[in-house]
């Protein structure tokens, strides 16, 4: 008999709610305070940076994260909020594991 692979999102669960892993992929800012000639200015681009952390909340405007977490109570730490205008892609990470 062949065993199947099975997907499984990962999360945690703290104080009976259920969190879920992503991978945010998302455009920070980037700046230069230095002098610049016309035609440079449009060779700045947006950096894209990539976040990986548990989803605590989200909206249509916001995506609020959290990283780090206390094993006993509910408690977050390392948390961040996104504009939603900056996030390209969430991903859900998944956990594979056979039957």
């Amino acid at each position: 008999m062949k065993k199947r692979k099975k997907a499984k999102f990962r999360h945690i669960i703290i104080g009976g709610k259920k969190y879920y892993f992503y991978k945010i992929v998302w455009q920070d800012p980037c700046g230069d305070s230095g002098h610049a000639e016309a035609s440079e200015v449009k060779s700045l681009k947006p950096a894209i940076m990539i976040s990986q952390a548990y989803i605590f909340a989200k909206d249509k405007k916001h995506v609020w994260t959290f990283a780090s977490y206390d094993s006993e109570q509910a408690v977050f730490s390392d948390r961040n909020v996104f504009p939603k205008c900056i996030v390209m892609k969430m991903e859900k990470i998944t956990i594979w594991f056979y039957l």
